[in-house]
């Protein structure tokens, strides 16, 4: 399962940030194919139940996500994965 999956990919123990692990690996997904352009992100409760993490932390991922351009957040509509930009 998916959230399974997200979950095991999170360690608080590891020096790097709970965000910056969350936003790595929604990066990864993106990289990977998974999440394409266009496609809607899950919401932000979902995502933090997926990661088990607090919905705080999932919305500073997203922000970092979108500081590096791979994610758009549209109000009332939702967040999105960005086209490339190469």
């Amino acid at each position: 399962m998916a959230g399974e999956q997200g979950a095991a990919s999170i360690d608080p123990t590891k020096a790097v940030y709970v965000y910056m692990q969350v936003a790595d690996h929604i990066a990864a997904r993106i990289v990977a194919g998974e999440l394409r352009p266009g496609a809607r992100l899950a919401g932000e409760r979902d995502l933090a139940e997926e990661y088990r993490v607090a919905i705080g932390t999932v919305r500073r991922a997203i922000q970092e996500l979108r500081e590096r351009g791979l994610l758009v957040t549209l109000p009332a509509k939702g967040t999105f994965v960005t086209e490339p930009t190469e």
